[in-house]
């Protein structure tokens, strides 16, 4: 029997039990992967990029910055499918996380057993979200941002979260362990790719990967 691996990111663990106990149910097959952060997540599916089929990303768990632990992800692994599981299911979230590249939305709301048949759902290739009225398509200005941020590296994602804590360049190459002039380069890439001029513009675009109006943090 061919196995099923699925990471999931949340750092609540009684949805991380409920969810792999449903899981087990639904899907013998499934091998489920438990992670707390997003750092967590990464290091998982490094460690067997070609194995894993799915990851599901919590918006709000550590790391993760709202839609910034999606884009690492994709960044990362362009080639793994990650589905945000959420409590939040507004559907403007829902709308964004789609247009961002999510291969799904899972609210934390649904029962284990619909939770189950989503995720069977996206495994089989469609793209599955709640039947929210008037979720609509992406509007231009989103889709644009969404372009800019796919843009840039997994590093300059790093360094741009930063950038929005107000971490000065010694204080990221300190924390990536580069040289002050590669965080240089890197910000001044940054900057171009998302058509800004300035540090201070980069934190106010970097504003749109938050979720409830929360600024990346």
């Amino acid at each position: 029997m061919t196995r099923t691996t699925i990471v999931i990111g949340d750092d609540h663990p009684l949805v991380q039990a409920a969810l792999r106990d449903a899981l087990g149910k639904a899907m013998p097959e499934v091998a489920v992967v438990e992670c707390l952060d997003l750092d967590s997540v990464m290091a998982a599916v490094a460690e067997r990029p070609d194995d894993v089929d799915l990851v599901l990303l919590d918006l709000n768990m550590p790391g993760t910055n709202g839609f910034a632990g999606l884009f690492l992800m994709l960044a990362h692994h362009p080639t793994v499918p990650v589905a945000i599981l959420s409590a939040l299911q507004d559907s403007d979230t829902i709308r964004r996380a789609l247009a961002y590249g999510a291969s799904g939305y899972i609210p934390k709301s649904l029962s284990m057993a619909a939770m189950a048949d989503a995720i069977r759902a996206i495994l089989g290739g469609a793209v599955w979200a709640p039947p929210l009225g008037g979720l609509g398509s992406p509007e231009a200005d989103e889709a644009e941002a969404a372009r800019r941020f796919a843009s840039l590296s997994p590093q300059q994602l790093r360094i741009l979260t930063m950038i929005v804590d107000g971490k000065l360049n010694k204080q990221i190459a300190g924390e990536l362990n580069v040289s002050e002039q590669t965080v240089k380069v890197h910000v001044s890439s940054i900057l171009r790719k998302l058509n800004v001029v300035s540090r201070t513009q980069a934190a106010v675009v970097a504003g749109k990967l938050a979720v409830e109006g929360d600024i990346l943090r």
